[in-house]
């Protein structure tokens, strides 16, 4: 089953055995880690290879408890009173029939009050649900949180109670190479040279100080697919060339069409620090020079 779930993902082995184990034992889990790391992927290869549901929601304000666990057909209660049958099931219950997983994204967002719903479905494995009864999850049922832990805006501190019912697993940023093979997978586009550009140049936006958080591998999917585009409206043959580093060459009505398609992919995914007086795309604008001037010329000979 691992190498079935392994074929699902590019790279990723150390978190793949660490989240697998951790669910296997049984226990619920906390993956923490930036947007783009392909926490989501991991686990839809995991339930689908175990072929249970997975039950996606998203904490934010508005996951109420009763969001969460379901609630009474209001037009049958009124003809037919309360009863088991006129129950609308939410994801937590749905899960803990079925023994899906219940995935919780943005977990820091979610209000305190629906935290301590999902604490009592995970230590007793089992909820009592008004004029329901007592639901009882199946063995599979497992509860899976993420969060981004550079995002302070509209987020809470979780508590020590919350940190000691899940297993927590750090997932970083993938090397250039794995984000290369993701590109590839996602967009089937066949230039080497576009897709080494568009991931450099992403991974870029992650190492300047004057950036607190950059794109994930998801500003290269759209930024390799936004070149091609461009490409083809503008009648631009993209390049085949192999080299990965220093980009060395290249026609100008290809670096031109990269710039553009750079301001639209990425200006939206980088977040400047605030002490930055600079725009995106000026931010970019140097990123784009750094790739395509100054690194190729430190690079000749002598």
């Amino acid at each position: 089953m691992r190498d079935r779930v392994a074929a699902a993902v590019v790279g990723r082995e150390h978190e793949l055995d660490m989240l697998l184990a951790a669910v296997a034992a049984g226990r619920d889990v906390l993956l923490e880690g930036p947007p783009g790391t392909s926490k989501t992927t991991l686990l839809h290869a995991i339930t689908d290879a175990w072929g249970i549901p997975l039950q996606f929601v998203e904490g934010n304000a508005d996951l109420t408890p009763s969001r969460l666990i379901g609630h009474h057909n209001p037009a049958r209660v009124l003809r037919e009173d309360y009863s088991p049958d006129n129950f609308v099931a939410g994801p937590l219950i749905e899960a803990m029939r079925s023994g899906g997983f219940l995935y919780v994204e943005e977990f820091n967002r979610t209000p305190e009050d629906t935290v301590n719903t999902l604490l009592t479905a995970m230590a007793e494995r089992r909820i009592a649900v008004p004029r329901v009864g007592i639901v009882a999850a199946r063995p599979t049922f497992r509860v899976v949180a993420s969060m981004n832990p550079y995002d302070n805006v509209g987020t809470t501190r979780l508590s020590t109670s919350v940190y000691d019912r899940l297993c927590r697993i750090a997932i970083g940023y993938q090397d250039d190479a794995a984000e290369r093979a993701i590109v590839v997978r996602r967009t089937g586009i066949d230039s080497d040279r576009a897709i080494a550009d568009a991931v450099a140049l992403t991974r870029a936006t992650r190492e300047r100080e004057d950036i607190w958080q950059g794109s994930s591998v998801r500003g290269a999917i759209d930024l390799v697919l936004l070149i091609n585009q461009l490409a083809a409206i503008r009648d631009v043959v993209l390049p085949q060339a192999d080299s990965v580093s220093p980009p060395r060459g290249l026609p100008e009505s290809y670096t031109s069409i990269v710039l553009d398609a750079m301001h639209v992919a990425l200006s939206g995914r980088i977040h400047l620090d605030e002490t930055v007086d600079a725009t995106p795309e000026s931010v970019l604008h140097e990123i784009w020079q750094d790739h395509f001037l100054l690194e190729p010329a430190a690079a000749e000979p002598g």
